[in-house]
C-alpha cells in the first residue's frame, strides 16, 4: 500500500500538539473547502486534510500511525510480518486494505485481547453565508459536504436571531462513530451578506438618512426603511450631520424574543443647482441669519485653533 505523510499534508511537525493539528486542519479546511474553493483539486485536498486530521487529533490513531515508521509519501510499504501474523484471522489481507484501514485496525486493539475501542466520529468545519432577512426571520439552509461520507447534501434550520460570526453546532451530523462510538458534530460558521441599505452589528442595524438642510434645521417626519415595511422618523429640529437618531425595537431578531435597536445616522445634502426663487431665499437667510458655524465650533472645542 502507498503512505500517506499525515504531518507534511496538514503542514505541521511530527511532534506537534494538538492544538498546532487543529489550527493547521482549520487553515486547510478554509482554503479548499469545495464550497469555497475555485481550486481544481480542492476537493481531493480537502478529503486529504479531512483525513490526516481524523487522525492525529485521536491519540490512539496517532500512536498506531506513527508505529507504521516514517516513509516517503506515495513510497509503497507493508506492516511488519508481527503485525501481520497477529491480525491475520481477524483483518482482510493487508495488501487489499489502505493505509486508514490499516491504523484504524491497529489503534482498535488494546491489551492481550485486541479488544475493540469506541471511537467518536470526526468533528468537521463549514461556513454559510445567509441574508440580513434570514437572520431576522430564520431559514433553510441545505449544505453540500464533502468528507470521509462522501458528498452528501444536509438539511440545516437556521433559527431567528443568529448574528454575523455566529457558529452553530449540529450535534451528531459530522463523521460516522465506529464501535458504539458517537456520531461527530458539524460546526456551522455563519457570515451576513452584505445589504445594500443596512450595516448589522450583532443585533442593531445602522443606516444613512440623508437630509436637506431645512429638514435638519426645522425638523421633519421622514419615512424610512426597516426590515420589516417603512415607518415614520420624527427629526428633531436642529439635528446636525453624523446624528444617531434611534428607532427602539426595529433591528434584528435576538434570539430571546427582543430584537436590536435601528440607528439612521444624519447625512445633510445641500442642493448643487438652484432655481432663481431657492438663490434669492437662500440669499435672504444669509442676509438674515446671525449663524456663524466657525464661531459655534470653536466655543465648542477647547482645542480649536488658528491654522
Amino acid at each position: 500500500m502507498k503512505y500517506k505523510d499525515y504531518y507534511v499534508t496538514l503542514g505541521v511537525a511530527r511532534d506537534a500538539e494538538l492544538d498546532q493539528i487543529k489550527q493547521a486542519y482549520r487553515k486547510l479546511a478554509r482554503r479548499y473547502h469545495p464550497d469555497m474553493s475555485k481550486a481544481p483539486n480542492a476537493e481531493a485536498l480537502f478529503k486529504e486534510a479531512a483525513e490526516a486530521y481524523a487522525t492525529l487529533k485521536n491519540p490512539a490513531k496517532r500512536a498506531a500511525y506513527d508505529a507504521l515508521g516514517q516513509h516517503s509519501s506515495g513510497e509503497e510499504f507493508a506492516p511488519s510480518p508481527p503485525w501481520k501474523q497477529a491480525h491475520a484471522s481477524e483483518e482482510p489481507d493487508a495488501d487489499e486494505m489502505n493505509l486508514a484501514d490499516l491504523f484504524a485496525a491497529m489503534a482498535s486493539r488494546q491489551g492481550h485481547g485486541y479488544a475493540q475501542e469506541t471511537v467518536r466520529g470526526q468533528d468537521h468545519e463549514t461556513h454559510a453565508q445567509i441574508s440580513l432577512q434570514d437572520a431576522h426571520r430564520g431559514t433553510t439552509l441545505h449544505l453540500d459536504l464533502a468528507d470521509a461520507q462522501g458528498r452528501r447534501t444536509l438539511e440545516v434550520t437556521i433559527p431567528p436571531g443568529v448574528h454575523d460570526g455566529q457558529t452553530l453546532r449540529l450535534r451528531g451530523k459530522g463523521g460516522r462513530g465506529r464501535h458504539g462510538g458517537l456520531d461527530g458534530d458539524i460546526y456551522l460558521h455563519l457570515t451576513l451578506a452584505p445589504d445594500r441599505q443596512f450595516r448589522a452589528e450583532r443585533h442593531d442595524l445602522y443606516f444613512e438618512l440623508a437630509l436637506t438642510p431645512w429638514e435638519a434645521t426645522l425638523g421633519a417626519e421622514i419615512q424610512v426603511p426597516t426590515l420589516d415595511a417603512p415607518v415614520l422618523l420624527t427629526v428633531p429640529a436642529g439635528t446636525r450631520g453624523g446624528a444617531r437618531l434611534r428607532l427602539r425595537g426595529r433591528g434584528l431578531a435576538d434570539g430571546r424574543g427582543g430584537r436590536g435597536d435601528l440607528y439612521a445616522t444624519v447625512r445633510i445634502e445641500v442642493p448643487t443647482t438652484l432655481t432663481e426663487r431657492e438663490r434669492q431665499l437662500f440669499t435672504e437667510l444669509a442676509q438674515a441669519s446671525r449663524f456663524d458655524p466657525r464661531v459655534a465650533a470653536s466655543q465648542e472645542s477647547p482645542h480649536a485653533r488658528n491654522v
